[in-house]
């Protein structure tokens, strides 16, 4: 017998009174005008429609026919997407504007520029298809998207920001970070960043990557800096500081870069990487503290190195209910690896001896006799790297990094005054470990050298002046230079200026007005402000250098194309300049 068809209701202009309209999408379907619910074809009567208004929205009963009236005419005038992708492409350069706009993101992933073509584009696609049920050829052929166009696209927005950086730095000071590294083919890769005021904040931008042709001496070097400089039209005297690694090419007295610069930027102030010169101090380990260390990387590398023992120890690390499954590598390179690994080897260090045991009774036997030695280094390798990364980050200058570096030093010197009492409160895993009295000796030896090598290595750092008034200049000007007063007192009584001090000293003298109403303590302030104390900037770069060319895009030309740069900048391209220099021509 076949089944009676189903009644179909219709809706009525009466249902308005209700609150009620047709869906946009079927009309067949009742659409709440308050809530903007969607109920059945079953609902389509009167009597459930308003059992709905007294139900759900009993303070809008009395309201006449001329109120939903005016919901009805705000409910369609709102912006649907029907009515979007009706006006989609209307302006012949939105699929253009969108292709620079996906190709940046690209840059910004450090994605292989076919992406844009075998995923993007098909997910787009498949997004306007099945959930906006919109057919997606007029769209998709409007974006062009194809590994040429995205590298092109790439290039210019490279080229935009490089040529907008430069113009600026053409009429401002700035100081520069440069270093140099060996590319998987053996190119030399010179990497340089700036750092300058702009709108009132500190900005930092790569400004260049330029290979060394024939050497990575220090006069070859400083003619690539010179030459993209007269290039650019950036007068060298901008640059009021330069920040290299401690490399003789970097800083060697007679033939380094350093010594070539100062001869054309004679009052440029020249700083050594404070991380490259903390790393140099963690490096000096007496005799016995270096053999106590090569037993944990000897360790390490046995276990790392071998599968089985990979797997092996990995499993008695689950049978023992360790938080960690596996021993961290040591590299020489990396500048928190080898406070790291010792962390790690720590917290192991009972299960690696069960795992020792019946393999290399050698090596068992050497750790159990260094483990306070072994306790020691963790415990200061820690300490070391909570400093390194103090040292690292964007907004770190020269006054941070004296305060930085001045705590340390006054930590050490507390440490070693401890330990010889026998006191280990500051080193939590020696202090668990059986202390010998004839260890004490040597843990107090090697912080005395360390503490002499860091009075060394920072003297720079340590005996900078910082005038007080830079850090408060509403304080005590009494003895400062005569030629300043004048300009502080105008400073401590402009109301103005003193809003912006609540937010901390370096907004306070990046303030726009200050430049130009206050020269002489601006002259001096901004050295401590702008100056780099490290190479971090630069060393992030070549990382990612590393991860730009992977080994699916080893042949990437990391000097004439412009990935590295809008991957790693924080300035945006000027896209509709770059629009008007095209004429639009859609994918076929």
């Amino acid at each position: 017998m076949s089944q009676s068809k189903k009644k179909c209701r219709q809706y009525n202009v009466d249902y308005l009174k209700f609150g009620f309209i047709p869906s946009l999408s079927n009309k067949q379907l009742p659409l709440c005008l308050i809530c903007n619910k969607v109920f059945s074809n079953d609902a389509m009567k009167p009597s459930k429609l308003e059992d709905h208004l007294r139900r759900c929205h009993p303070d809008k009963l009395d309201k006449d026919l001329k109120y939903f009236q005016t919901l009805k005419e705000n409910l369609q005038k709102r912006p649907t997407l029907d009515k979007m992708f009706t006006l989609t492409s209307q302006r012949n350069d939105d699929g253009f504007r969108a292709s620079y706009n996906i190709s940046l993101l690209i840059a910004k992933s450090g994605k292989p520029h076919t992406i844009g073509e075998q995923l993007i584009l098909p997910t787009v696609e498949e997004v306007i298809k099945t959930v906006l049920h919109k057919p997606a050829f007029d769209i998709i052929k409007k974006i062009p998207l194809s590994n040429n166009s995205v590298q092109r696209r790439i290039d210019e927005m490279s080229d935009d920001i490089e040529n907008f950086l430069c113009k600026y730095l053409q009429t401002t000071h700035f100081s520069i970070q440069l270093d140099e590294s060996t590319l998987p083919g053996n190119e030399a890769l010179l990497l340089a960043y700036v750092r300058f005021i702009m709108d009132q904040n500190i900005h930092e931008e790569l400004l260049f990557a330029r290979t060394l042709a024939t050497d990575t001496k220090g006069e070859s070097i400083f003619h690539v800096l010179r030459d993209y400089f007269i290039e650019k039209e950036i007068p060298l005297s901008n640059i009021i500081s330069v920040a290299t690694d401690g490399a003789p090419a970097m800083v060697g007295r007679y033939r380094g870069f350093i010594s070539f610069f100062k001869e054309s930027v004679p009052g440029v102030l020249a700083v050594h990487c404070v991380i490259h010169r903390q790393h140099l101090v963690a490096k000096n380990l007496n005799e016995r503290l270096h053999e106590s260390l090569q037993f944990v990387i000897d360790t390490v590398n046995r276990i790392r190195s071998n599968a089985l023992n990979t797997l092996l120890f990995a499993q008695l690390c689950e049978d023992n209910d360790e938080n960690f499954h596996q021993l961290l590598l040591h590299t020489n390179v990396r500048w928190l690896s080898k406070g790291l690994c010792l962390v790690r080897f720590f917290a192991l260090f009972e299960t690696v001896l069960e795992f020792l045991d019946g393999r290399y009774e050698n090596l068992k036997e050497s750790l159990l006799k260094r483990r306070t030695d072994i306790a020691y280094l963790t415990d200061l390798f820690a300490k070391f790297n909570t400093m390194n990364l103090q040292l690292q980050g964007d907004s770190l200058n020269l006054i941070k990094t004296k305060s930085v570096i001045s705590a340390f030093l006054a930590r050490i010197k507390m440490m070693k005054q401890n330990i010889g009492r026998s006191e280990f409160s500051q080193f939590p895993n020696l202090s668990q470990v059986n202390c010998q009295e004839d260890d004490v000796p040597v843990y107090v030896h090697h912080l005395n050298a360390l503490y002499s090598d860091f009075e060394t290595r920072f003297e720079d750092i340590l005996t900078l002046v910082i005038p007080q008034w830079i850090i408060n200049p509403y304080g005590d000007i009494e003895e400062t230079d005569i030629s300043l007063q004048e300009e502080l007192i105008g400073i401590s009584t402009n109301e103005e200026l003193k809003v912006e001090f609540r937010k901390g000293y370096q907004q306070f003298w990046l303030q726009k007005d200050i430049p130009a109403t206050y020269p002489g303590v601006w002259n001096i302030t901004r050295k401590f402000l702008i100056a780099f104390p490290s190479s971090y900037l630069v060393e992030r770069g070549f990382s990612a250098v590393t991860n730009l060319t992977t080994k699916k895009r080893n042949k990437l030309d990391i000097v004439n194309r412009g990935d590295l740069r809008l991957n790693v900048t924080k300035l945006k391209p000027n896209v509709d300049n770059l629009l008007l220099k095209h004429q639009v021509h859609p994918s076929h």
